[in-house]
């Protein structure tokens, strides 16, 4: 999978390179490149924002180097996405379709956002991480390049990513580890106990008790 992300502060996705992520793409699972959507533009100060007409607060991302960004490296497969609080909500299901894409380009604004022809032009797949306003698209970016890239083959092992939150509709149970007894809080006995036909039960009710405790609507419920 190849994902380029179109910014003006690439300096933001250096996180991109550490944990798992970085090790995929040392492993060339993943290809992300980072462009400075500045190095397009026309103006010899490399402007790329102006007044919005028709009044207004803030500044614009102009049209041009952003065109001309999405053109170096926009192909007849690549699916383009733009970071937008008028877009659909982000889930794990949005994240399982991308992971399956050959190319993606993430068009990241910022100020108050880029100019409209952008988006008539292009026709982008808008989306959002919730309903609340950031500075800008690259913290987004940033969380939906992570969360899609680990679902790419050989990122993560299958076996982690069927038993993790919302890979069944169901948050995920309680995890546990050495010691046995930390202050006083034990491990559940069952965890100890070899048998596994057990262990996958409770897991699953446990499960199925905190999605409903914490997350009814996974469910179909609604909180009371």
């Amino acid at each position: 999978m190849r994902i380029d992300i179109l910014t003006l502060f690439p300096e933001m996705f250096s996180a991109l390179t550490e944990s798992i992520i970085g090790r995929a793409r040392e492993k060339k699972l993943i290809e992300i490149n980072v462009i400075n959507i500045r190095d397009f533009s026309t103006d010899k100060h490399q402007k790329c924002d102006d007044e919005p007409y028709g009044g207004g607060a803030g500044m614009l991302m102009t049209p041009q180097p952003i065109y001309d960004a999405i053109k170096s490296v926009k192909k007849e497969s690549s699916k383009i996405f733009f970071m937008s609080p008028k877009g659909n909500v982000f889930n794990q299901i949005k994240a399982k379709e991308m992971s399956k894409l050959d190319h993606i380009i993430i068009l990241c604004g910022h100020y108050e956002g880029i100019d409209n022809r952008i988006l008539e032009i292009f026709k982008p797949e808008e989306l959002s991480i919730g309903d609340y306003v950031l500075t800008g698209g690259e913290i987004p970016a940033m969380a939906i390049v992570d969360c899609v890239a680990r679902l790419v083959d050989g990122v993560i092992t299958k076996a982690s990513l069927d038993e993790e939150s919302f890979s069944s509709g169901l948050l995920e149970y309680p995890q546990y580890t050495r010691p046995f007894d930390f202050i006083g809080y034990k491990v559940p006995d069952v965890l100890i106990s070899g048998n596994h036909k057990e262990i996958a039960k409770w897991r699953k009710e446990m499960a199925l008790d905190i999605t409903k405790n914490a997350r009814p609507d996974l469910l179909g419920e609604e909180n009371e």
